[in-house]
């Protein structure tokens, strides 16, 4: 499982979360404590919004503990929102290609967790993704599959979260009509540079960890909290999702149509 951290707020440097705290973003890449395994070096990315539209990305196949750039680039750098990830790998390359967040256009997103089964719905899956959208394909993960997924049902209409419930709902589907009996579990960001989706859920009773941490200037979403501020972090409940947007944060109860109609 990887770990991840998202955050929102009064702009900040990305060091602030990523390699400063104690149990930093960093410091998880190889000492996790919520994850299958503590390490996370398969390749690690920041992806962040700026003074333009879109985000800015840096992801790289070394592990995090190990690239002085992204120390450098974590010091530099200042945000009010910004996605930082590192990957172990399940089943798919270690290249940068696979490496979250993941952006096109406007939007970032990653993911930790996995689709069971994958290999046996890739090709179905990926054929849900519209000509539109499939040049920006350039990996092989289930996460950059569902992200594109994602940005199709944004395009037909949807807001995000509902976006995101049909696309885990065709996941599913396509999984249920291969036999699969593997779980679906996923706990994912997405942004489009202003709103901060975070969601967890899975098909079975143990979806990823997610916590979060709410201040009066900013939010922090995190796999694992990132400092010593116990009274502060919260579990984000199983089958929930957080939504933040100028100054206000909500989590809702997050449904998949496919299986609510089963």
């Amino acid at each position: 499982m990887c770990r991840f951290l998202a955050y929102q707020g009064v702009p900040v440097f990305l060091d602030q979360f990523v390699s400063a705290p104690c149990h930093s973003l960093v410091h998880q890449s190889i000492h996790a404590t919520e994850a299958k395994t503590g390490t996370n070096g398969d390749g690690f990315g920041l992806g962040w919004y700026g003074d333009r539209a879109e985000p800015g990305l840096y992801r790289e196949i070394r592990p995090a503990w190990s690239d002085e750039n992204l120390l450098s680039i974590a010091r530099q750098v200042r945000s009010h929102l910004f996605f930082a990830h590192v990957r172990a790998a399940t089943g798919t390359a270690s290249t940068r290609a696979n490496c979250h967040p993941f952006a096109h256009g406007r939007w970032l997103f990653m993911h930790n967790g996995q689709i069971g089964g994958y290999a046996q719905v890739k090709r179905r899956l990926e054929a849900l993704i519209p000509d539109a959208l499939y040049g920006a394909r350039t990996g092989t993960t289930d996460s950059e599959a569902l992200f594109l997924i994602v940005l199709a049902h944004i395009r037909e209409g949807k807001d995000p979260v509902t976006a995101m419930s049909a696309a885990l709902g065709d996941a599913v589907s396509l999984m249920r009509q291969a036999g699969i009996t593997e779980p679906l579990r996923f706990a994912a960001g997405l942004s489009d540079g202003e709103t901060l989706h975070a969601f967890r859920w899975s098909t079975d009773s143990r979806p990823p960890t997610l916590y979060f941490c709410e201040q009066p200037d900013h939010v922090v979403v995190a796999s694992e909290p990132v400092d010593e501020r116990r009274d502060c972090w919260r579990a984000i409940p199983p089958n929930s999702c957080l939504v933040a947007r100028r100054g206000r944060v909500e989590t809702r109860s997050f449904e998949i149509a496919e299986l609510l109609a089963a």
